[in-house]
C-alpha cells in the first residue's frame, strides 16, 4: 500500500480545512485530503455572510453573545460563545490578509446586513451574496502557493488508526479505490455536513457525514446529533422536490422580504415577535405549520414591495439562479419550503478543537464546539470555522513534532455496487420521521429500519468509496435518531409533537 506522511493531515478542504492549513507554521508539512475536487465544498455555497462585530465595543460584543445564546435556547457552551464573538475581529483581519474582499461602502467602511435572530446589522458579505465563493476562491489560491501544503484530490478518508488513546494516522481511498495510508502527528477532521441523509437539502451530494462516522468508529464522543437545522427558505420546485435545493439567503428577509402562506397572508407575527427575522428553528416550524394548515407543500417569499433594481445588485447570485427558473426578485412571489441545512451536533471538542483522542481535532460543521446550542444563529457558521481553526493552528504550532509509523489496516475485496436503493431508503426514512417535527413512534420506527440496513452493510463489507459513504450515512442517521429519542422535550431544532 502507498504510504504518505506529514506533520498534520487535514481531512476536508472547505473553509475550516483551508484556513487552518494556512495558519499552520510554514515549516510544518501539511496534507489536505479532498474527497472530490478542491473547488467543491459546502463553504462555497454560503450566501449570507459571516457574523462579526468589527468594533471591539463591549455592548456590541455582549449583544452578539446574547443573540447567539437566545437562538441556541441557552444550550450553548458559554465559554465557546465568548471565544466565537470576542475573537471574530482578529480573524476577519486575517481573512483580509489572505486576500478576501468584503463589500464596502463609498467611504471604505464594511457593508453589513441583518439576518434572523440578530439584534444589529453585523453580517459582513462579499460579492453581494457570494460570500462563501469569494472566501474560498481567495483561500484556495493561497493554499496552492504554499510549499508546505500538499493537496490530494479525489481522496476519501475511511478509517482512523488509534493506539493507546492517540491517533496515528488514517486510511483513505483514491480515485481508483486504491488504499492509501497517511501517518501524521496530528489529524484534523473538517469534513462538513450530513445533508445527503435527507431527501432534500441545501448541501451538495458529497455531504454524507464521513468525518462524524469515521470519528465515531474510532471511539470519539459524538453529541447533540438531534439538532439538525432546517433552512426556512429554499427554492421549491415541484418538478424536482428532492436532491440539492437552491438556498435563498436569510439576508433577503433582512432587506425586507416577507413570508406569505397560500392565502397570501403574512404569518410569522403569529409565531414570534421578530416575525420574519425570528431564529431559523422558529421560522421553519412556523412555515411547517402553515403548510399543514393550508394543505400545501410550500409557502412564498414576497419581495414585490421592494426595489427590484437594488435587490438584483444586492443578490446577484440569487437573481441569476431565479431567472433560470422563471422568477425574479422584486416582481414575483417565490415558492419556498424548509429543507435540511446544517448539522449542529457532531464530534465533541474543547475550546482548542481537541477531541477525547489525543492529537485528533475536529472543526466546522462536523464538530460540536458548543457555540450553537440547540439552534445555530445565522452566519455564525463561517465565523466558527475561522475562530476555532485559528485556535487549532495555534495549538498545533506550539507542539513538538513526534514521529509516527504507517498505520495498519486489513481490508477485504472491492465490488462495484452502487447502493442506490439503500441510500434512497435512508433518505425516505429520515424525511418522513426525523424532519422538522418528530414523534416517538416515528423515531422508533426509523431506528429499527435504519438499524436493519446498517447491520446488513456491516455483514457484507465492500472496500469502495460508495460503500463507506452509504455506511457513514447510516451511522449518522442512527446517531440523529437515537439522540432524538433521548430528548422527549422540544428545544430548538428538535421539535417533538407527541
Amino acid at each position: 500500500m502507498r504510504h504518505e506522511h506529514a506533520d498534520t493531515v487535514i481531512v476536508g478542504a472547505g473553509l475550516s480545512g483551508l484556513y487552518t492549513a494556512l495558519l499552520l507554521d510554514p515549516d510544518k508539512s501539511v496534507i489536505l485530503l479532498v474527497k472530490t475536487a478542491l473547488k467543491e465544498s459546502n463553504s462555497r455555497l454560503a450566501q449570507g455572510g459571516i457574523a462579526a462585530e468589527m468594533k471591539h465595543e463591549k455592548a456590541l460584543l455582549e449583544a452578539h453573545i446574547e443573540d447567539t445564546l437566545t437562538a441556541g435556547h441557552h444550550l450553548n457552551d458559554m465559554d465557546a460563545v465568548k471565544c466565537l464573538v470576542n475573537e471574530a475581529h482578529e480573524n476577519i483581519e486575517l481573512l483580509l490578509k489572505e486576500g478576501v474582499q468584503f463589500d464596502k461602502d463609498a467611504s471604505g467602511g464594511f457593508l453589513t446586513t441583518l439576518e434572523g435572530g440578530h439584534s444589529t446589522s453585523r453580517v459582513l458579505h462579499s460579492g453581494g451574496d457570494a460570500t462563501g465563493k469569494d472566501i474560498m476562491n481567495a483561500l484556495q489560491k493561497e493554499v496552492k502557493q504554499r510549499k508546505n501544503i500538499r493537496i490530494f484530490e479525489q481522496t476519501m478518508a475511511i478509517d482512523l488508526a488509534v493506539d493507546n488513546g492517540e491517533v496515528q494516522g488514517l486510511s483513505a481511498l483514491d480515485e481508483s479505490n486504491n488504499t492509501v495510508l497517511f501517518s501524521a502527528s496530528n489529524i484534523i477532521v473538517a469534513t462538513g455536513g450530513i445533508g445527503s441523509v435527507y431527501a432534500a437539502s441545501t448541501n451538495p451530494p458529497i455531504a454524507t457525514g464521513d468525518g462524524i462516522a469515521m470519528a465515531k468508529r474510532a471511539g470519539t464522543t459524538i453529541e447533540k446529533m438531534a439538532f439538525v437545522q432546517f433552512h426556512p427558505t429554499a427554492f421549491f420546485d415541484p418538478e424536482n422536490p428532492e436532491g440539492r435545493r437552491f438556498l435563498i439567503s436569510e439576508a433577503v428577509r433582512g432587506e425586507g422580504a416577507v413570508l406569505k402562506n397560500m392565502k397570501g397572508e403574512a404569518f410569522m407575527e403569529k409565531y414570534h415577535e421578530n416575525a420574519d427575522l425570528a431564529p431559523r428553528d422558529i421560522v421553519s416550524q412556523g412555515i411547517h405549520r402553515e403548510m399543514y394548515d393550508t394543505w400545501s407543500d410550500h409557502v412564498f417569499l414576497d419581495t414585490r414591495h421592494l426595489d427590484s433594481h437594488y435587490l438584483k445588485q444586492r443578490f446577484p447570485t440569487i437573481q441569476k439562479e431565479l431567472e433560470t427558473r422563471g422568477y425574479g426578485l422584486g416582481k414575483d412571489l417565490i415558492p419556498i419550503a424548509p429543507v435540511e441545512h446544517f448539522n449542529i451536533g457532531g464530534i465533541k471538542t474543547n475550546l482548542h478543537g481537541e477531541t477525547d483522542i489525543n492529537h485528533l481535532f475536529a472543526l466546522g460543521e462536523c464538530a460540536s464546539t458548543g457555540v450553537h446550542g440547540a439552534n445555530r444563529l445565522a452566519s455564525n457558521s463561517l465565523l466558527e470555522c475561522v475562530v476555532f481553526g485559528r485556535r487549532i493552528a495555534n495549538t498545533i504550532n506550539s507542539m513538538v513534532h513526534t514521529e509516527t509509523q504507517a498505520p495498519v489496516f486489513n481490508y477485504g475485496q472491492a465490488a462495484s455496487y452502487h447502493y442506490g436503493p439503500v441510500r434512497k431508503k435512508i433518505r425516505s426514512i429520515m424525511e418522513e420521521h426525523v424532519g422538522i417535527v418528530r414523534r416517538k413512534h416515528g423515531l422508533e420506527k426509523a431506528n429499527k429500519e435504519l438499524k436493519g440496513l446498517y447491520d446488513t452493510l456491516i455483514r457484507y463489507p465492500n472496500h469502495t468509496k460508495r460503500y463507506y459513504e452509504t455506511l457513514n450515512m447510516l451511522d449518522v442517521s442512527l446517531s440523529i435518531v437515537r439522540d432524538a429519542l433521548k430528548r422527549p422535550k422540544s428545544i430548538g431544532c428538535h421539535f417533538r409533537i407527541d
